[in-house]
């Protein structure tokens, strides 16, 4: 389980910057949740027009702006939407993506209870090597979707309901397949897309063997990592206030940074 050192207190989000970080406009919340949607329905119009290179860079924005974006606020609930309509559009973000938010949901609240213990599904990868963690995520969704089952948790219904959809696109895709390739190769791209999944939000920015939560997260800083990132690598910061958006990682951040540099947080920069 993560410890807290004992000889100086994080600091409260009001002491960071109160409400502020926790804010987010109505458009900020519209323009994240219409991005997924709209790099999908990007890649069946480049597709249509044979231009599949610029289709698939549309899916890999997909990918990116959907798990460790968009995706990863709603399942921490940080726009505060009401419940209802969290849930519908992380399960339909999701799904856009072949993956079931519900699984995400209940793996990824999970993993920031228990790391680095075993018990982590999600965070397992951090325990293995680059090739380990690589081979992990090829039947990472599979993995989840069990866990979630054996565990038999309260939204199991929308759960099944969301394997039911996956299992469906792809029997309609398989099924299309030479009327329409767009669809199954929407759908191999995305599968495939899913097993580095482990590989990047466990193995790359988390240390297991560290003694504490400012040594089992990596803090990573420098214009090329938030060029690179787009500015989404705060992982750190992310495990210590996972109820601040996305939009503001960066502001909390620069609030955060003397405690860590207090903490003795080791900094991974490039170009500062």
């Amino acid at each position: 389980m993560i410890t807290t050192p004992s000889n100086s207190k994080k600091p409260t989000i009001q002491e960071l910057g109160g409400a502020a970080l926790l804010r987010v406009t109505p458009a900020q919340i519209v323009l994240a949740v219409a991005v997924p949607f709209f790099c999908a329905a990007a890649y069946f119009a480049f597709a249509s027009m044979d231009l599949y290179p610029a289709a698939v860079i549309m899916l890999i924005l997909l990918s990116y702006f959907s798990y460790p974006s968009v995706s990863h606020d709603l399942v921490h609930r940080a726009y505060r939407l009401a419940p209802h309509l969290n849930q519908f559009l992380l399960s339909s973000i999701e799904l856009l993506c072949l993956r079931s938010g519900v699984a995400y949901q209940i793996v990824h609240l999970k993993h920031h209870q228990c790391f680095p213990s075993h018990e982590d599904i999600e965070g397992r990868a951090a325990h293995m090597s680059f090739l380990n963690a690589l081979f992990y995520g090829i039947l990472f969704q599979p993995k989840i979707w069990l866990y979630v089952l054996k565990h038999n948790p309260p939204k199991k219904r929308l759960f099944l309901f969301e394997i039911t959809m996956i299992a469906c696109i792809w029997i309609v895709a398989i099924t299309l397949a030479n009327t329409f390739p767009a669809l199954l190769l929407y759908c191999i791209i995305m599968h495939a897309g899913s097993w580095f999944i482990p590989l990047m939000t466990a193995y790359f920015p988390h240390r297991a063997e560290g003694e504490d939560e400012y040594a089992q997260t990596k803090r990573f800083r420098g214009k090329a990592f938030a060029l690179l990132s787009l500015e989404h690598l705060y992982h750190l910061e992310h495990h210590l206030y996972p109820s601040v958006p996305h939009q503001n990682w960066p502001k909390l951040a620069r609030q955060l940074d003397p405690h860590l540099d207090e903490k003795k947080a080791e900094a991974i920069t490039l170009l500062k």
